[in-house]
């Protein structure tokens, strides 16, 4: 039978069973398969907190969602166009947001009684007609699997454990996506477990044959490749991006890296993959707890390293006092903030914007630092040579804000030249006669640094107040003041030497949409969408959280009416109220999952509308 061949612009495809089944495993491959095709790709891994969440329940249901396409995939996708669905729980939690006339491959050995019960049917939808608008493939996967490997003598054991791939070879021929990215990445993976090899190229194979025979898959989509920029490109995850980052910014600076963490969803990837940089010399510490982390890295930042360490929420609770001890010391280091929802435990696998106010002010006394938040998973790698630039230049703790949503998402990232990146040069102390612990650079404020073991530049560190240029403990009021005002001054003064921010569309007028951290592509992509309706609407992200540019003040006095969209309850919206005394209308949500572009569109048009009407 002759299939038809459509094409498409774009497609979100969501992979979805139990925590066992895969499915982060089967959706990192389709993503990372098809940025090997040439399209844009934007994922999101959605997993329940339970380390084995009861087996066919809601609640245990582990998903992930690959949005791909020719051009301008900014977010996960709003909508699913094709649901794999492993068993009943997986298929009525996603149904919701599955398009009318979208494809579900569903899984039939999921369907049981059993599961239909934990599901919360009554009736089997894949036979009681509840399922008429969409296109539904219903395939006992288990079946098919035990029949290809029939002959070829593999443990019951591990066949079992191939259904997924036998599922990612149906969608990949569903999608026309090359096969032999994942032979190879199943070759690599289990070298010397050839069992396991075979089965899972074999049931890889399997899927794709059984697309290519059976009549009932008709239709066959293909995506074009992306007009992306020419260059060597490679799938990043944003917690990738950040490791990656700091080790850059150590070689362009000429210094050791030291990361001292504790494992914390979900920013745990980032010490893994440090731990995978040991022939470049870096060094890394897995503490007994978030505070011997950061106090590891301090003592690193001291001893003249590159000193960074990372966590999330809960975990930068507790390393609020030590980043006092960083302020006070004035030393150089970078903090890795992955948000995640709260407070306490909260939803640790969700992500959040809610630690933007602890990032701010989350330190008992006056201790003002940098705070950056990166845009999307690539921007992960560029905003934390950012951090270490600044850090490094201005002798400071700098605060690196990334979430569950973006730090564990992935994207096709050009690999940059290292002449392309910026030059990142620490400075140290050297003359001795002009050595002062707290003497200043007149332009940065910076004060010296030197590494111990030079004679002549002993000094005394601790969380003591210092006196000015000695740095000896000082108790004095006045030098109290003093030192206080020149860290928030230092602080300030890297407002000048950050880019100013950039409006996209007219500079000023009636609305202008601010976003920050992971809404970057949600809110872009609205704001792209209401513009094709003919609606004038100005856009701006925002990198630079503390300070902010040094022309923002003047950008929002341009426009009537400034909208700031955010996972929270309207953090940033405060601080830009407080600040330029400018009325924000915010639009808040807290739900541990990311903005889709549509109901930003809708809620901005809303908004609009509703302002046309009092007018």
């Amino acid at each position: 039978m002759t299939k038809i061949i459509e094409h498409l612009e774009d497609v979100t495809i969501r992979f979805a069973g139990d925590s066992g089944d895969g499915m982060q495993l089967v959706g990192t491959q389709f993503s990372e398969t098809s940025g090997f095709a040439g399209n844009e790709v934007n994922t999101f891994p959605d997993y329940p907190s339970e380390i084995r969440a009861p087996e066919g329940t809601l609640y245990g249901v582990s998903a992930f969602q690959v949005h791909f396409g020719t051009h301008n995939i900014h977010t996960l996708g709003d909508y699913i166009d094709v649901l794999v669905a492993m068993n009943a729980s997986s298929l009525k939690v996603n149904k919701a947001n599955l398009k009318d006339g979208g494809i579900i491959i569903a899984n039939t050995e999921g369907f049981d009684a059993r599961n239909l019960s934990l599901a919360g049917y009554t009736a089997n939808p894949l036979e009681d007609g509840s399922l008429q608008n969409y296109t539904v493939y219903a395939i006992n996967i288990g079946k098919e699997v035990k029949a290809e490997l029939a002959e070829l003598n593999i443990p019951t054991k591990i066949a079992s454990k191939t259904k997924n791939i036998f599922a990612l070879g149906l969608t990949y021929w569903l999608f026309n996506r090359p096969l032999e990215p994942t032979v190879n990445w199943i070759t690599s993976k289990f070298k010397g477990k050839e069992d396991v090899i075979t089965a899972n190229v074999h049931v890889l194979q399997a899927g794709w044959n059984y697309a290519e025979k059976n009549d009932s898959f008709t239709k066959q989509y293909i995506v074009d490749k992306s007009p992306l920029a020419p260059g060597r490109y490679r799938t990043l995850s944003g917690n990738q991006g950040v490791a990656l980052g700091l080790v850059v910014a150590a070689r362009k600076a000429n210094l050791p890296l030291f990361l001292g963490s504790y494992p914390i969803t979900p920013a745990t990837e980032i010490l893994q993959a440090i731990s995978g940089f040991k022939k470049y010399g870096v060094k890394h510490l897995q503490a007994e707890d978030e505070i011997a982390g950061i106090c590891s890295a301090i003592g690193a930042a001291f001893g003249g390293s590159l000193a960074a360490t990372t966590t999330s929420g809960p975990g930068l609770s507790l390393k609020t006092e030590a980043m006092g001890l960083a302020v006070m010391t004035e030393l150089p280091l970078v903090i890795i903030d992955v948000q995640r929802a709260g407070p306490s435990t909260g939803l640790p696998t969700k992500p959040e914007q809610s630690d933007l106010l602890m990032a701010m002010f989350g330190r008992h006394g006056e201790a003002p630092m940098p705070v950056l938040a990166a845009a999307s998973a690539s921007d992960c790698f560029a905003m934390t040579l950012e951090a270490a630039r600044i850090a490094l230049k201005y002798m400071t703790p700098v605060l690196l804000l990334s979430d569950g949503y973006i730090g564990q998402a992935s994207e096709p990232w050009r690999i940059p030249k290292i002449s392309e990146l910026p030059d990142i040069q620490p400075e140290f102390a050297t003359d001795i006669e002009e050595f002062g612990p707290y003497r200043r650079d007149p332009k940065t404020l910076r004060r010296m640094w030197a590494v111990p073991g030079f004679q002549g530049m002993e000094h005394r560190i601790g969380g003591l107040e210092k006196e000015d240029i000695s740095g000896n403990v000082s108790h004095d009021a006045a030098n109290h003041e003093k030192m206080v005002g020149l860290r928030q001054q230092k602080v300030d003064g890297i407002a000048n030497d950050i880019p100013e921010a950039v409006v996209d569309g007219p500079s000023q007028g009636d609305t202008l949409l601010i976003s920050w951290g992971s809404t970057y592509g949600a809110a872009k992509t609205a704001c792209e969408k209401l513009r094709a309706k003919g609606m004038t609407i100005s856009f701006l992200h925002l990198r630079y959280l503390n300070p902010f540019p040094r022309n923002l003040g003047q950008i929002l006095n341009s426009f009537q009416r400034v909208i700031v969209p955010e996972l929270n309850s309207g953090q940033l919206q405060w601080l830009l109220q407080a600040k330029y005394l400018k009325p924000i209308t915010g639009i808040h949500k807290v739900q541990g999952r990311p903005f889709k572009s549509a109901e930003l569109e809708q809620k901005i048009s809303e908004i609009l509308t509703e302002k046309e009407v009092i007018a």
